[in-house]
């Protein structure tokens, strides 16, 4: 599908944003655990915080091919901060998408410009993969809810000022489930310790624990029994979201490596000129192109509503976040010792990407989702 100019010119502002405020300090980020609030800021202010938000609220109304396009250029300087933004799309788009037109004027505005900050609560520690069987509870109380339970691994706890929580309001399974918007300073939310984690340094990720937390009846988030239903509509971009950071990452890893070897001699030639290293070059050209292609494929197919798009989502997800993290450790191969070296940015590409094969639903359950698809023949 074709890119419109305005497109273009919003990737480009987009790409020097992420050079200038990013770029330069995402190492030092990640070595003291930093959560680069201000420059989220910053980025609310280009229309970064509600990107397929409707405009009446302050958000960008753009389309998920739009999306992944602006999420492999933040990639580029960070795959962490561009995660955490995606993250918060993810939260913006479900409250734009299932909420009443009351709940989207009180809650979006702020987010949208991301003055506020959202995280996305569905994952527990009992439940990873079946998210369906999660034992988070949400129990009517006199004209409200009263939340107890705990969620797990989730990315700006502790930071975000609203939280998007999945919980149980019926029986087992998928239909129990209920959507609410939770704000940070409701009584009885609490987070635990920041993880120390192998990557996504830069924002932090703490348990949030509900115990007792009164919410009133309008922070339901569309109807009681929805809330799977949203949540996973919410994934499916989700996903597509950080196999752009992925793919932004690893290009952004081999580039650096192309360059290392126009520079590095060895056996008294340039490196490049070394056949066995420009095919591993080649080699790895091919995946991030083909990673492109089927990344793009799988978002106009979400814009389009077309049968199957959620299968087509799977599959970008697993082969973009699979592709691209062999792309990212390849370069770091190529670039030898130095690959291994804080200061050059490479480890660092590695460990952030070798996280986005799990989260999102892991690439294992992207195969459960694409087989089933197929026997339905919906893929």
């Amino acid at each position: 599908m074709a890119v419109s100019d305005e497109i273009v010119e919003l990737t480009a502002m987009v790409r020097e944003f992420a050079d200038e405020q990013i770029a330069p300090h995402a190492a030092g980020w990640d070595r003291d655990k930093h959560f680069p609030v201000d420059v989220l800021s910053a980025a609310g202010g280009l229309g970064l915080g509600g990107i397929w938000v409707a405009e009446d609220v302050g958000g960008s109304g753009l389309t998920r091919a739009d999306g992944v396009r602006i999420f492999e250029q933040l990639a580029t300087a960070c795959p962490t901060v561009a995660a955490y933004i995606s993250i918060h799309n993810m939260a913006t788009s479900m409250i734009d998408s299932a909420g009443t037109p009351e709940q989207r004027q009180r809650w979006l505005p702020p987010l949208t410009a991301m003055d506020q900050l959202a995280s996305y609560c569905l994952t527990e520690a009992g439940s990873g993969s079946d998210a369906a069987a999660l034992r988070t509870t949400a129990r009517a109380d006199g004209d409200g809810y009263v939340l107890d339970g705990a969620k797990q691994f989730i990315s700006g706890a502790g930071a975000a000022d609203v939280y998007v929580v999945m919980a149980r309001t019926g029986g087992p399974g998928a239909k129990g489930v209920s959507a609410f918007v939770v704000p940070a300073d409701a009584e009885g939310l609490s987070f635990g310790a920041n993880e120390a984690k192998m990557g996504w340094n830069a924002q932090p990720t703490r348990e949030v624990v509900l115990d007792g937390v009164r919410i009133p009846a309008d922070h339901l988030l569309g109807e009681e029994g929805r809330g799977f239903a949203i949540a996973m509509k919410g994934l499916d971009g989700g996903r597509l979201n950080i196999a752009a950071c992925s793919l932004g990452g690893a290009q952004s890893a081999f580039d650096a490596a192309l360059a290392h070897l126009r520079t590095r001699e060895a056996f008294g030639e340039p490196l490049l000129e070394q056949q066995s290293l420009r095919f591993r070059l080649a080699d790895m050209a091919t995946r991030l192109h083909a990673s492109r292609l089927m990344l793009h494929d799988a978002a106009d197919a979400l814009d389009a509503g077309a049968e199957g798009a959620g299968a087509r989502c799977a599959m970008a997800k697993r082969f973009v976040t699979d592709s691209c993290f062999d792309v990212a450790n390849h370069a770091l191969q190529l670039f030898g010792g130095y690959g291994y070296l804080w200061e050059y940015g490479i480890e660092k590409i590695v460990r952030d990407l070798r996280v986005h094969q799990i989260l999102e639903g892991t690439n294992e359950i992207m195969q459960v989702v694409v087989s089933r698809e197929l026997v339905r023949g919906r893929a």
